[in-house]
């Protein structure tokens, strides 16, 4: 007997032009205001996450959004609804949010502040807003058009880049 082979299609991935321009500017700006209420403003720090925006952000999050919604294609009603939400919640975990962490420290030249402080901090982050995340993530991902989602997400995320700058702070 033979062993079945399934046979899948790779996903396509996308990486626009106004995907980068968005992550650019407004991932960069969440930042640039949080830097600014804790006297942390670098021009460095500015452009370094405009690069992270533009590149790391603006490719991943709209290929996992893309995702998501083929992932979940066969679901239906308040199982497709959470389903989309969880998958998007677990997506930006404490892993993610340590990640950015790590890109603010390194741009802001805080290399000696780079440990696994950064960690802790964000699971502690990450709990604290779970609430918070959960309800916008169900937002973007079930009552927001697929085009709109990174938009969306990047809008939340510079709201959430404010907390999470002010979270080594809080939880630090």
């Amino acid at each position: 007997m033979k062993p079945c082979r399934t046979i899948t299609k790779p996903i396509a991935l996308h990486y626009k032009t106004s995907n980068i321009l968005k992550g650019a500017l407004i991932y960069s700006a969440g930042d640039t205001i949080a830097a600014l209420l804790i006297d942390e403003f670098s021009v460095y720090r500015v452009l370094g996450l405009m690069l992270v925006g533009a590149t790391f952000y603006a490719f991943e999050i709209p290929n996992y959004f893309d995702w998501i919604v083929k992932k979940t294609a066969h679901l239906k009603g308040i199982k497709a609804t959470l389903t989309k939400t969880g998958l998007a919640v677990l997506y930006f975990n404490p892993l993610w949010v340590a990640r950015h962490l790590l890109f603010i420290k390194l741009f802001s030249g805080e290399f000696k502040t780079i440990g696994w402080n950064l960690l802790a901090i964000a699971f502690w982050s990450f709990l604290a807003n779970i609430l918070i995340s959960f309800i916008a993530n169900y937002i973007i991902q079930n009552r927001f058009k697929l085009k709109w989602r990174f938009l969306g997400s990047a809008i939340f995320s510079a709201i959430m880049a404010i907390y999470y700058a002010l979270s080594e702070t809080l939880f630090g």
